[in-house]
């Protein structure tokens, strides 16, 4: 028999055996406040990202309020078409760019790798000299032929080439809200956008007010009414274009303040560098499928204008062509203020959602898929209902004027479009963050097509401004219904049909009843010159919105809606549970 005797462990006493357990309790607790935390952070900063966003669509409801009474809806209709053009070609310069470089970035600090990171960002530099060069030139070079031959409006000239140099701004903008977008971190794009929206306001209003006055001195020098309108215009084009210079020489400051830790990341970083061919080739091939189908997406209103102005000229209704279409934007600002959180949270579910997937990890891509969906339906849908329910004391306190019947009556019809318009917003961000990029571009395709079918044939029928809002509808509907299958698919989840729309539909659908009612109680205790008026108005909305929100939530909770696992993944969730 061998000398060697197998040594058998020391027997743990209790107190050991106590403190280990602790030890491993302690972990696990700190594992699960981990897990807890990353489970979380997506809806905290989109959360976040999305009341930065509310507060800038409402601040850019205020301030169009008195650019509207500066320039009219005839002014109003030469913005609202130029900045359509606008924001066409702010997608192929930048708009892809914050979700590509998010996306590669957050990969890239996955795997700790900080060199590539720093390429990516030199590459996407180089893109957005290009590109934005280009975007600029078409639009102050074109501006001539896109307002008198593609929009028939030829005064629209000056509100373009006032925002050409913006869309080479917002290009180097797009990059580095990418960037820290990529590395969860959503404060600085939301601070920059609260920044780049208040100067565009001031700016906005002084610009506008100097130049319609130029305006009435041109008026009388060519024997037009449509300078000082065209003028004006332009001024509050200047302003968007100060605002997106604002918000980029804050990030330059925030992005030097990071510069030293970043080298020391990078110096930390032994892995392999790819060279920027590889880079800019994973760069655009990011970009591409994003680019293709935002294009497709938002190129909608753009095509309205074009087929809307071109079929009222040839029915014999060509004045009526930019007032209307002023019109038809100040429904789109009312409109696409609940927008915003999809649109904010669609920013901050990409990364998170492209981590999950990285890591193979289900539970939290369908967490995450989930609650994104759901919380954007909570919003959106008593939005519609409101925005339907109160649309009389809205327009008149936001816009009153010649045309604010018809205001009042497009609000009302395409307040539907506020849940297709966010549902499809954030499916859009769910089917790339699970890198099926491909598929939001199909479904904007067929949906566009159906869209221009209906636009034509509604138009033809002597509906005018109205067909574009039921057109709209119609496209934001079909991406939903086409997206959510796509998602069903590729997640292999059940949607919780009664959690996600009838809760939120019976409670809005009580809430806007409400609402109402209390707006017609309150308009009729006021004095009768008063009931219409700008002031009358507010009277009336305000008291009427504070009530909805107490109704809409009291439902909610009193039909038990939320889980305790739903308080624990909303923001403020917490506290909303001890009350509960």
């Amino acid at each position: 028999m061998s000398d060697q005797r197998r040594v058998r462990p020391a027997r743990e006493t209790s107190s050991e055996r106590s403190s280990r357990s602790q030890s491993i309790k302690v972990r696990r607790t700190f594992s699960e406040d981990a897990e807890r935390d990353r489970k979380n952070n997506f809806i905290v900063q989109g959360s976040l990202l999305a009341v930065a966003s509310i507060v800038v669509r409402i601040i850019g409801m205020v301030y169009r309020v008195p650019l509207t009474a500066i320039i009219g809806d005839e002014g109003n209709g030469y913005y609202t078409s130029a900045y359509s053009i606008y924001t066409l070609l702010l997608i192929l310069s930048s708009f892809s760019m914050p979700t590509a470089v998010s996306r590669i970035v957050s990969a890239n600090l996955v795997n700790g790798q900080y060199k590539n990171t720093h390429r990516v960002i030199k590459a996407a530099c180089f893109y957005a000299t290009v590109v934005g060069f280009l975007m600029f030139s078409a639009l102050w070079f074109g501006s001539d032929f896109i307002s008198e031959v593609f929009l028939k409006k030829p005064f629209c000239r000056y509100a373009l080439r006032a925002l050409a140099p913006t869309v080479w701004i917002m290009a180097y903008l797009g990059i580095l809200r990418g960037y820290f977008q990529g590395t969860g971190n959503m404060v600085p794009t939301a601070i920059s956008q609260i920044l780049e929206q208040i100067l565009n306001a001031i700016i906005s209003i002084l610009a506008a007010t100097i130049l319609f006055k130029r305006g009435e001195t041109a008026n009388l020098i060519y024997q037009s009414e449509s300078y000082t309108t065209a003028f004006g215009a332009a001024g509050g084009a200047i302003g968007t274009g100060a605002g997106a210079l604002t918000a980029l020489l804050f990030f330059l400051v925030l992005y030097s303040s990071k510069s030293r830790e970043m080298k020391k990341r990078m110096r930390a970083d032994n892995g392999e560098v790819d060279s920027y061919r590889r880079l800019g080739l994973l760069l655009a091939g990011t970009m591409l499928p994003i680019l293709i189908s935002s294009t497709v997406y938002n190129i909608s209103s753009v095509i309205d204008d074009a087929i809307f102005g071109n079929i009222m000229t040839y029915l014999g209704h060509a004045e009526k062509i930019v007032s209307q279409w002023g019109v038809f934007g100040e429904y789109h600002i009312l409109f696409n203020i609940p927008v915003a959180l999809a649109n904010a949270l669609s920013s901050s579910l990409i990364p998170s959602l492209t981590r999950a997937v990285a890591a193979h990890d289900r539970k939290n891509t369908v967490l995450r898929v989930r609650y994104s969906i759901r919380f954007t339906m909570l919003v959106a849908i008593p939005s519609a209902v409101g925005l339907c329910a109160l649309a009389d004391p809205i327009c008149r306190m936001l816009f009153p004027g010649k045309n604010v019947e018809l205001l009042i009556m497009l609000t009302r019809i395409g307040a539907i479009a506020v849940v297709f318009y966010s549902q499809s917003t954030i499916t859009n961000a769910i089917l790339q963050g699970l890198g099926h990029l491909s598929s939001p571009l199909k479904h904007a395709l067929v949906s566009l097509i159906l869209h221009i079918i209906c636009l034509i044939a509604l138009l033809f029928t002597g509906m005018g401004i109205y067909a574009v809002v039921l057109s709209n509808i119609l496209f934001a509907f079909l991406m939903c219904f086409m997206n959510n299958i796509a998602i069903k698919r590729h997640v292999r989840f059940r949607q919780e049909i009664r959690e996600i729309y009838l809760l939120p539909i019976i409670a809005a659908a009580f809430m806007g009843i409400v609402a109402f009612a209390n707006s017609t109680v309150i308009t009729m205790m006021l004095p009768e010159a008063e009931r219409y008026t700008r002031i009358g108005s507010a009277i009336a909305v305000l008291p009427s919105v504070c009530v909805a929100v107490v109704v809409y939530f009291g439902l909610l909770i009193k039909m038990r809606a939320f889980t305790e696992e739903d308080l624990d993944n909303m923001p403020l969730g917490g506290r909303l549970k001890r009350f509960i």
